[in-house]
Formats: structure tokens, C-alpha cells, sequence
């Protein structure tokens, strides 16, 4: 669209004729033709004219004529910015109030026409943008609320602010949560799911409905949304999962122990085999060493089988005060590490025995990945109120697919291994109330990083 005269020019020429017509008004009236006029009626019509004409009423007569001139030019010219600055006022107050729709219908070719289609093309983009949020904001809404996972979202008075449809049946019968108080939902709720959503943090529960078992894990996240306290809480049901968790775990257990027993009893069956046939002939030279293997077989299949029952009746640590020198030393008699720094200051608390029993699987396990005897290393340190215990070697580390199962019960990478070492330390661990956790090392290696809270001192 081709341009017309700037706003700029249109005012500077609108002057310049304010001006011409100013000098030529008092010319006319100094010079010619008005004097011209009054003298000529003096003297052919003997009339008197009491009319000055001289610069000081040329200069009168200037300002009065021009004065309504330049107020009706400056209308003139001020009409279209004052119609577009009310036109932008109820723009912006559309704005304000989340109204997009609102347009500016003027056909210019100035800067105000540009002015025009800019706020045209902007409200444009503002709808777009505000009708893909609303589409976005429903998707989002439809998948929050057909999701199995019970939401609940409270204010800083603890009433609900939002809620989906999991979280109405599990809580209100399917009926509306809004603006009800989440602390009197909860008391018509199981004593252990109501202390776990008060307790602020995240649990793992089991909880009796309508006579039977059901497993929740809650989550709970507290947050500030428009510059106000909230807290966000979501029951997920982890019976059928748990289920077949279980079920798939007795599985792997079952397989290994089947692989475990045929590997040993195959090797005794052929002896006692070879044993009886080496008798029928009368080769008794041979048959202690059959029945030397036979019996190193039955103790490592007696070994393997001892290995389950202690995972299994692993009982409750018994913490008690811990001595650093004491402790290490101890250790030192069971595996090789360096010590990294000093131990801390404070005593210990955790169950000695348990926690030996972790760290010499640890240990053991980071000579056998291949790092040196002298880069095995064990570290000691109070973070807060939590003991840390780390060891670390510099073998190969773990892949990320090793490291998401490590710590799950039979699973392991040896040919030999049971895959209840690291699982064994979890369960140590966690029975302390703190947890453990495997990383590799930049500098290459594997760190296993244990979190023991401790008393206040």
C-alpha cells in the first residue's frame, strides 16, 4: 500500500499556510489593499472610517483572524491521533480483560494507519496464541482427569482447589471436591492413609477398603502458584502393579534357584553316578576325590540356599553408638580400602553389625570390577543431621540400564552372582531409614553413596 503524506509533513504544511495567511492578512491590512480602501472612502465618499492601520493593528487584526483559523486546523489535524488514542485505550482495557477480539476498523496510509494494522496484527497473534492455550489447557484437563492417579490441589488453608474424578471417588463418593476442607475429607478416610497425607511427605501405605488390601503411594509437592501456597498430593493405586511386581520377582526367584539347583545337582548326580560305578568295580582309589567334590557342590549349594534365608530374615537394625577407630578397624580385618579425609568428629549411630556386612559387600564388589587395591576408597562425613558413606573404585562403572536395576533383588551381571549383594545393602540401608545410591564417577568409576540420618547432637 502506497504511502500518503506523514503526520510530519501534513503539520508542517498546515504551518506554513497558518503563516502565509498570517503575513498576507497583515500585509492587507498595513500596506494593501485595506488602507487603500480607507482612503479612497475618505475621500470620495466624505466618509469617516475611525479605523487604524497602522502595525500595531495589523498585528490585532492578524491574531483575530488567525486565531480560529489554526484552532480549526488543529482539529483538523488532531481529530484522527485523538480518535486513535481512544481507539487504543479501549484496546488495552479489552486487553485487561483477557477480551482479544477487539480490532481497529480505519483504512490510513500515515503512521497511523501503520500504528492501525501493528495493533490489528497483535490482537491476531493474541487470539491465536489464547485459543491454542485453551486447547492446550483442555487436553491437559481431559488427561488430569480420566488419569487413575488420584489429584488433589489445596490452597494454604487446606481447602481443595481442584480435584479430579479419581481423587471425587476416592474421597467423596464421585461428588465435587471444590472448596471443600481436605483435613475433614480425610476423617472419613483410613487412619494410615489420613496420617500420610498429613505427614507431608512421601509414603508408601497400604491401607484397608471396603475388605480388601490396597496399596497407595503418595506424593506430595508443596509450591507457590500466582504468588500463593499450595500443595499438591496424588494417590496413585499400586495393588496391581505391586502384584505383578511380585508375581514377575517370584518368577526371577524361581529361575535362578532352579539354575542354582541344577548346577550342583547335576554335577552330583554324575559323581554319585561314577562313585557307585568306580564301587561295582572295585576302584577305591579314585573315590574320595568323588566324594571330596560331591561334598564341595553340596556346601556351595548349602552356602547359596543360606544366602536366600538371610536376605529373608534379615531382622531390625539395632542401632547403638558407634566408635570410628573401633569400627574401621574392624573393617580393615574383613577388606582393603584407603580412607579418604578423616571420619567425623561425632560418633556414629546404626547397627554395627549390618552396616559392616554392607560395606564389605561393597568393597568387595568394587576390587571386582577391576580397579586397583589402592583405588578402592571409603569416605566418611556428617551432611546435616545424615551420615554420609561412600565408596568408590575406578573400574568401568555401570551402564545406564545396569545402574536402573542394580539395586533389585537377583539381579546381577556375574556369571556366579546371586544378585542379592547390592539388594542386601538396600534393604540394610532403607531399614535404617536412609537410602543408597549408585553413580558413576566422572574421572571414571563407580560411587555408592549411603545416607544414614542420625540423632541430633
Amino acid at each position: 500500500m502506497a504511502r500518503s503524506l506523514t503526520l510530519q509533513v501534513r503539520l508542517t504544511v498546515l504551518l506554513g499556510m497558518v503563516g502565509i495567511a498570517g503575513a498576507l492578512i497583515y500585509y492587507g491590512v498595513t500596506h494593501w489593499p485595506l488602507p487603500q480602501w480607507i482612503a479612497w472612502m475618505k475621500k470620495d465618499l466624505s466618509l469617516t472610517v475611525p479605523m487604524p492601520t497602522g502595525p500595531y493593528s495589523g498585528f490585532i487584526v492578524t491574531v483575530v483572524v488567525l486565531l480560529p483559523l489554526s484552532l480549526w486546523l488543529g482539529h483538523l489535524v488532531m481529530a484522527p491521533v485523538a480518535r486513535m488514542l481512544r481507539a487504543l485505550e479501549g484496546a488495552v482495557a479489552s486487553y485487561r480483560d483477557g477480551d482479544f477480539s477487539f480490532s481497529i476498523a480505519a483504512q490510513r496510509r500515515d503512521e497511523l494507519g501503520d500504528l492501525i494494522r501493528m495493533h490489528n496484527t497483535l490482537g491476531q497473534t493474541l487470539r491465536e496464541q489464547r485459543q491454542n492455550l485453551a486447547q492446550r489447557e483442555l487436553l491437559l484437563d481431559t488427561v488430569v482427569q480420566n488419569t487413575p492417579v488420584a489429584l488433589v490441589l489445596t490452597d494454604a488453608s487446606n481447602r481443595v482447589v481442584y480435584a479430579n474424578i479419581a481423587a471425587r471417588h476416592l474421597f467423596n463418593e464421585g461428588k465435587s471436591l471444590q472448596g471443600l476442607d481436605f483435613t475433614d475429607l480425610l476423617q472419613g478416610t483410613p487412619e494410615t492413609l489420613r496420617r500420610a497425607a498429613l505427614g507431608g511427605e512421601d509414603a508408601l501405605l497400604t491401607v484397608d477398603m471396603d475388605g480388601s488390601e490396597e496399596t497407595f503411594h503418595l506424593s506430595q509437592r508443596n509450591f507457590r502458584l500466582q504468588g500463593r501456597p499450595h500443595r499438591l498430593l496424588l494417590f496413585r493405586r499400586m495393588t496391581r502393579e505391586l502384584s505383578r511386581q511380585e508375581v514377575a520377582t517370584w518368577k526371577r526367584v524361581i529361575r535362578v534357584i532352579s539354575h542354582e539347583l541344577n548346577n550342583s545337582l547335576a554335577p552330583i548326580s554324575s559323581l554319585a553316578h561314577s562313585g557307585a560305578e568306580l564301587a561295582r568295580r572295585g576302584d577305591t582309589e579314585r573315590l574320595p576325590g568323588v566324594f571330596a567334590t560331591i561334598g564341595e557342590r553340596a556346601r556351595h549349594l548349602h552356602g547359596f540356599i543360606a544366602g536366600y534365608a538371610s536376605f529373608a530374615k534379615l531382622p531390625a537394625p539395632q542401632p547403638v553408638k558407634i566408635e570410628w577407630t573401633q569400627f574401621l578397624q574392624g573393617l580393615a580385618l574383613h577388606c582393603q580400602f584407603h580412607l579418604v579425609g578423616e571420619p567425623p568428629k561425632h560418633p556414629g549411630r546404626f547397627d554395627a553389625a549390618q552396616i559392616e556386612q554392607v560395606l564389605i559387600n561393597l568393597i568387595k564388589n568394587a576390587h571386582e570390577s577391576g580397579s586397583a587395591d589402592d583405588g578402592v576408597t571409603l569416605s566418611l562425613s556428617l551432611v546435616g543431621q545424615e551420615l554420609r558413606i561412600e565408596v568408590a573404585d575406578h573400574g568401568p562403572g555401570m551402564s545406564e540400564t545396569v545402574l536402573a536395576q542394580a539395586l533389585l533383588p537377583f539381579y546381577s551381571t556375574k556369571r556366579s552372582g546371586t544378585g542379592l549383594g547390592l539388594a542386601l545393602a538396600r534393604e540394610i540401608t532403607e531399614a535404617h531409614g536412609g537410602r543408597i545410591t549408585l553413580a558413576n564417577r566422572e574421572e571414571g568409576g563407580l560411587r555408592v553413596t549411603l545416607m544414614l540420618p542420625q540423632p541430633a547432637t
